[in-house]
């Protein structure tokens, strides 16, 4: 059965499949999924696993600028519906809940409890028994039922891409904002990254080894890459005090594409010639295809990031900083393009930074809708569980092998951190290609033939 979230999503792809005047077919065709798997996709009967079929399909479609973000924004909501246990209730909604078996008896105490500091809230809750009696649920005590919805809608809220570990607390606590901790990073080889901020107790916290990279990366990236076309990477925080949901808490971070320009534009270093070179693959399996010959991303990394809060409550965003961990001499391999090496126009939130300098700072670049500029929109932003924002980066370095990584700064209900955003528990890695041969694969003679730069 469809939930509403999908409704509403289908609805969108019905109404730009309409306007574009294409069949199902033909559509299904472009997009290489079976006819009625598209027929599914426009009635609200399925909702795509990855969000690259969707941006295909819209921009076939004819959707630009704010079309384009709302379809993006109407498939994160509809694919977090889809991910959601059956039953279970959206965060700030009243739902009734089923009756649960009666708790068994327990013997009352000899002594009264010692009364708490402040009584605690009841549970955003509708409560409804068959036969309108009172349930199990409404004859628990008030603390159990508090506990359990809270400990419910923490369940819901937290994304299960997103790891929450922690870099720096709030400045309340003596965390050490982006700013500061930048200017500590020295442009030269080698940048120790930031310590991990103590646990709840005050007790330094271990990060896991998922989540902690080295200071420097020696050879080229191995282990799995995130799963092409879906959310990648990572984000890590450890926060102290304060809950993993709601006001004061941060907010969910995706990385919705490692290269939004696709099918174009994206180079990779190999460290092999042209004949060992397999045929590029489809725009979803093309980080895959690359990190199966341990390659890297040559002189732009183009990261989309979705932000979104956790809560009805808002999130500000105050700031996006890069963190260099090392730079070595650009990799003396070979570099493969993918695709035809063809771009499109700068959209809206887009920014750049020069991974060459020895302070990267993250500049907003300005946009274009058809024929018209959109002027540059710098930091701050506000998200909540119902505003998303999504963030084109265009990382370049043509100097160096950098190892780097993200930092975004957010506060919320009197807190704020930072959160790390990485790739799968490793730093991002892209390496300057200049003067390296480059080959694109032709369409006559199907094979890798070099490239010529126009």
């Amino acid at each position: 059965m469809a939930t509403p979230e999908a409704e509403h999503f289908a609805a969108l792809l019905k109404e730009l499949k309409d306007r574009s005047g294409r069949s199902y077919g033909v559509l299904a065709g472009r997009l290489h999924v079976s006819t009625s798997t598209l027929h599914r996709y426009c009635n609200g009967d399925a909702v795509p696993n990855e969000y690259a079929p969707v941006e295909r399909f819209a921009r076939l479609c004819g959707a630009v600028g704010d079309e384009l973000v709302e379809v993006h924004r109407r498939w994160i909501v509809a694919d977090a519906a889809r991910r959601r246990p059956a039953g279970a209730a959206v965060a700030g909604a009243a739902v009734p809940v089923p009756a649960a078996p009666a708790p068994a008896p327990v013997s009352a105490p000899e002594t009264a409890p010692a009364p708490l500091p402040a009584p605690e809230p009841e549970p955003p809750v509708v409560v409804s028994a068959p036969g309108g009696g009172r349930s199990p649920w409404a004859r628990l005590p008030r603390r159990t039922r508090v506990l359990i919805a809270a400990a419910g809608v923490a369940a819901l809220l937290v994304p299960t891409t997103v790891v929450a570990t922690a870099l720096v607390g709030s400045r309340a606590e003596g965390g050490a904002g982006a700013p500061d901790r930048a200017d500590r990073a020295a442009g030269d080889a080698s940048v120790p990254p930031a310590p991990a901020a103590s646990g709840a107790s005050g007790a330094p916290a271990s990060p896991s080894p998922s989540t902690s990279p080295s200071a420097s990366s020696d050879g080229p990236p191995d282990g799995p890459s995130a799963e092409p076309g879906a959310p990648g990477g990572s984000v890590t925080e450890r926060s102290r005090g304060g809950t993993a949901t709601g006001l004061g808490a941060p907010p969910a971070v995706t990385i919705s594409s490692y290269n939004w320009e696709e099918p174009c534009g994206q180079f990779y270093l190999l460290d092999r010639g042209p004949e060992g070179v397999a045929p590029p693959p489809a725009p979803q399996d093309r980080r895959g295809w690359a990190r199966s010959y341990a390659g890297v991303e040559g002189g732009n990394m183009r990261l989309q990031l979705t932000v979104q809060g956790t809560s009805r409550e808002a999130v500000v965003l105050k700031g996006l900083y890069v963190r260099v961990l090392s730079r070595k001499a650009p990799l003396p391999w070979s570099a493969y393009l993918m695709g035809n090496g063809c771009g499109s126009g700068i959209a809206p939130q887009t920014f750049a930074s020069d991974l060459d300098a020895g302070h990267p700072v993250i500049t907003p670049v300005p946009g274009t809708q058809g024929d018209r500029v959109v002027p540059a929109v710098p930091f701050p932003y506000k998200v909540s569980s119902e505003d998303v924002e999504v963030f084109n980066l265009d990382m370049k370095t043509t100097g160096y092998d950098v190892t780097w990584y993200l930092e975004l700064k957010w506060s919320s209900g009197g807190r704020e951190g930072m959160l790390r955003v990485d790739d799968g528990g490793k730093p991002f890695r892209t390496s300057g290609m200049r003067g390296r041969p480059m080959y694109t694969y032709g369409n006559d003679e199907v094979k890798w033939e070099p490239y010529q730069a126009g």
